[in-house]
């Protein structure tokens, strides 16, 4: 029997049984909308994590007294035995550069922001470095940042982000409008793009004054970070290399003594991720992959019922010089058909879902081909093996008890 004929002989029988078919393939159904919306969730997450966690700006890592924190205990080590950046270190690190294009410097806390009555509370204020704005994420929407002169001369001057406009300049241009940070006055000289937010955090109520201002305003406190930027991607790891040596010399480190300050790069945040996500991921497919199984076995019983009602059909086409491998490939071709009509009726039900949750959550989510393909051709697989013994089933019917069959 020709493949053809066999799939076209599949189509009809299982056109002839809608509803029996449709539900038969509930299960797979499920279980391939299921295992797809999980990796198609997982590889959304990820993106979403390099996007607006993991990008620290243009090829720029962070370095920090504390970097990630996974746990109390190692936040008490770090905290006694780490050391905050300091300017001298912060300026060694700009005189001496071979694959660091730019290194700023970020403090920060939460501070009251006042325009005549109106007051929002809680405002991230930022002191950074005038060079900030070519290593950081942040653009430019509306007129400038500070130069270099500015933070020199500690001027009370501010770069604000969409949400300062939204609160107190929705109707007029907020430059050289004056805001008050902790009573003090400060000219607004330029406004942020509109960033949205990270996992439901706004990330456009913030205000960024020059460096100096913040020092001379509230000093250096608890420390500060620096924002380093190497000179192209593929010099990452030798500027992160590059700092390390400047720090470690300027501390006097030892070799073999461990560092007394963190280094965050985006490959750090990634593995972090990994790890934390990558085996509930694996733990989540695995689960839901479960229900193919289910499917198939419910395929299998259909199949076996089919062949009992058909068995009069088997036995007129046995004496008709049909054979046994046309018998069994004709089982064969529907319960594989069969399954793969579930796999993609729940491929598009994955697609349906993920763009609901796109919708909903502002969470970006992208149908992986590759586990599109992986799952049609399991689901075909899953009809393949479960269709097994009900083709073996058939095809070794005796003709003349079949005939006899009612």
């Amino acid at each position: 029997m020709r493949v053809d004929e066999a799939l076209s002989m599949a189509g009809s029988a299982i056109w002839a049984h809608k509803l029996r078919s449709f539900l038969t393939l509930l299960g797979i159904i499920f279980g391939v909308a299921v295992v797809i919306l999980v990796v198609t969730i997982i590889e959304g997450f990820n993106k979403y994590i390099d996007d607006k966690v993991a990008d620290l700006g243009s090829n720029a890592f962070v370095v920090t007294r504390y970097g990630i924190i996974t746990s109390e205990k190692e936040f008490r080590e770090k905290e006694r035995y780490n050391r905050a950046v300091t300017v001298t270190e912060w300026e060694a690190i700009n005189t001496h550069r071979q694959y660091v294009r730019e290194a700023g410097a970020v403090i920060r806390r939460r501070a009251p922001v006042k325009v005549a009555d109106k007051v929002l509370q809680d405002v991230r204020l930022s002191g950074v470095s005038a060079n900030m704005i070519s290593i950081d994420t942040k653009k430019i929407e509306h007129g400038r940042f500070f130069s270099r002169e500015e933070e020199e001369s500690k001027s009370n001057v501010a770069f604000i982000g969409a949400d300062i406009v939204k609160e107190f300049f929705p109707t007029v241009d907020p430059i050289d409008k004056e805001i008050r940070i902790d009573g003090k006055p400060y000219r607004v000289i330029g406004v942020a793009e509109a960033m949205g937010s990270v996992f439901g955090q706004p990330q456009d109520s913030f205000v960024d004054i020059p460096f100096g201002t913040f020092l001379k305003s509230y000093g250096v406190g608890s420390g500060f970070a620096l924002r380093v930027s190497a000179i192209s991607a593929d010099k990452m790891q030798d500027a992160v290399d590059e700092v390390r040596v400047s720090l470690r010399g300027q501390r006097h480190l030892a070799p073999g003594e461990k560092d007394t300050f963190d280094i965050i790069t985006p490959d750090a945040i990634g593995n972090l991720r990994d790890q934390i996500f990558g085996t509930v991921a694996m733990v989540a497919i695995g689960v839901t992959s479960i229900s193919l199984v289910v499917g198939g076995i419910v395929i299998m019983n259909i199949m076996l019922v089919s062949v009992t009602e058909r068995t009069r059909e088997i036995g007129i086409r046995k004496s008709m010089g049909a054979r046994r491998t046309d018998i069994l490939q004709q089982f064969l071709a529907e319960s594989t058909l069969l399954s793969l009509i579930g796999g993609m009726l729940g491929v598009f039900a994955a697609w349906s879902l993920s763009k609901l949750v796109t919708a909903l959550l502002s969470f970006p989510t992208t149908l992986p081909v590759a586990w599109t393909i992986a799952a049609l051709a399991v689901s075909s697989g899953v009809g393949l093996f479960f269709g097994i013994y009900p083709a073996w089933k058939a095809a070794k019917l005796d003709p003349i008890v079949a005939l006899r069959a009612d």
